[in-house]
């Protein structure tokens, strides 16, 4: 499984709303029900603002533009920044999932996508490593992107036997193929998880360490996998992604047993023996490093929070 992939595996995003919003006049809109989830929206008609707490200035989103929100930071969406703005979880109440929303009688800006629920500890770390804001930008080569987006926009205005499932399925094709586009067209200097994903010498190391997790991979190993020296290599990833590569190799390792821990198929001990581990107490302390809890202590929180 490629490393996206196994992202979106991981974080195991369900779609708690898929809904479209049909606004007019002066408004804005504070996104407030970020936490632990992840907004993946089209703008399908007009242009509207997003400002976000982490990033300098607001963003001019035109029809056409997909936007992600993977971080919880907070944010604002408006079509005027100075008008008073509301909390969304009030005005698109989460019980109307499927329907379109009108907001001051709708025909000017119309946005459609969906939030996503992730579960468990590990997952809002995972998220922590992206961008606090992924966009695709209106362009004549996303057809693939804007055929979702018009069959999504077409089972929630519809109302057919079966619509709310079909728009959220269709919600989890939107959320990838935007990852995807925006991981083609990534800029020359992004820093991020991403951006090492989209270069192609540290595309091919992550590659191959999420292949083989298990690998006692080396800094000169994974150099020569990049076709760089290992010094070159070293300094590369730690600037692109913001850690050394083996601490890298660590944190996915752990972050992918805490998901088998959520799902409780496999014991401690397989785990730690698909992760590379020679022994359950060498991988109890890798894990214990990485979330400050140990193995059984954080399976069990997650059941407990799961059942709450």
């Amino acid at each position: 499984m490629d490393p996206l992939s196994e992202l979106l595996a991981h974080l195991q995003p369900q779609s708690y709303i898929t809904a479209g919003f049909d606004a007019s006049g002066s408004w804005a809109l504070v996104l407030d029900d970020l936490a632990g989830r992840i907004k993946c929206y089209a703008v399908m008609k007009g242009e509207c603002w997003l400002s976000i707490e982490k990033i300098a200035n607001p963003v001019r989103l035109k029809a056409g533009d997909c936007f992600v929100l993977p971080t919880g930071c907070r944010a604002l969406i408006a079509s005027d920044l100075e008008a008073e703005p509301k909390l969304a979880s009030e005005t698109l109440d989460p019980n109307r999932s499927g329907e379109v929303v009108t907001y001051n009688g709708g025909g000017d800006v119309f946005l459609v996508g969906s939030r996503f629920e992730v579960e468990g500890r590990h997952a809002e770390v995972m998220l922590q490593t992206l961008p606090p804001l992924i966009r695709v930008e209106a362009s004549n080569d996303r057809a693939k992107l804007r055929l979702y987006i018009d069959l999504m926009m077409d089972e929630l205005r519809g109302g057919r036997p079966g619509a709310s499932q079909m728009a959220q399925n269709l919600s989890h094709m939107m959320l990838a193929q935007t990852l995807r586009l925006y991981i083609e067209d990534l800029p020359e200097g992004e820093v991020g998880w991403l951006a090492a994903l989209a270069d192609p010498k540290l595309g091919a190391c992550l590659k191959a360490m999420h292949s083989a997790p298990a690998h006692s991979w080396t800094v000169e190993e994974l150099a020569r996998i990049a076709g760089m020296s290992r010094t070159s290599f070293a300094q590369q990833f730690r600037q692109r992604v913001g850690e050394t590569p083996i601490s890298y190799l660590t944190r996915w390792r752990m972050m992918s047993a805490a998901a088998k821990l959520v799902r409780g198929q496999d014991t401690i001990t397989q785990i730690s023996m698909s992760l590379g581990y020679s022994s359950d107490q060498a991988f109890n302390t890798a894990f214990k490093r990485v979330t400050g809890q140990s193995p059984r202590l954080y399976a069990r929180r997650q059941k407990q929070g799961a059942e709450a």
